[in-house]
């Protein structure tokens, strides 16, 4: 929760509101491709299990004054080099990029994570050409550490650790 916005679960009615992000090859360019209404729900289930088994999962971003539903963004587990580690995700309806949300949901996901679930370590996995998205892993405070290959292509990881949010 932050000033403007306001973090809850996926619901099932948010299926079409994701599809806003889903079916935009704009918004998808640094995805695999675009999805389907099948594959949003899949999502929204995935995301349920996640809720279920590790607390956490992307979340429904919407405004604190009205309600709206803005994008997602959320922690979510990721396989990396055969560690389980939480990673912060953003995605946001096109029209409302550029306003800053990204970032102050990804901060809030952050402090969750480190003050909440205690978890050691943050992550964010980013194509390399992303530049929005790593703009926003950077103004949280994550650097680059290191690039691996992941879903057939190279992918950054950008970091933070919980020592260095606590200095």
């Amino acid at each position: 929760m932050t000033d403007r916005l306001r973090l809850r679960p996926l619901r099932e009615s948010d299926r079409d509101h994701l599809m806003e992000i889903f079916s935009d090859p704009i918004a998808m360019k640094y995805y695999e491709r675009t999805k389907s209404i099948q594959e949003a729900q899949d999502w929204i289930a995935w995301n349920h299990r996640n809720y279920h088994v590790y607390k956490v999962g992307l979340w429904a971003v919407v405004s604190a004054e009205d309600g709206h539903f803005l994008g997602q963004c959320g922690i979510v587990p990721q396989k990396v080099n055969d560690e389980i580690l939480m990673e912060i995700g953003y995605s946001f309806i096109r029209d409302h990029w550029g306003k800053g949300f990204a970032t102050e949901a990804a901060r809030a996901c952050l402090q969750h994570g480190f003050h909440t679930c205690e978890f050691p370590k943050m992550i964010s996995l980013i194509d390399p050409n992303n530049k929005p998205s790593i703009a926003v892993a950077k103004r949280i405070g994550m650097e680059r550490e290191t690039q691996i290959m992941k879903w057939n292509r190279r992918i950054d990881i950008y970091s933070k650790s919980r020592i260095m949010e606590e200095r």
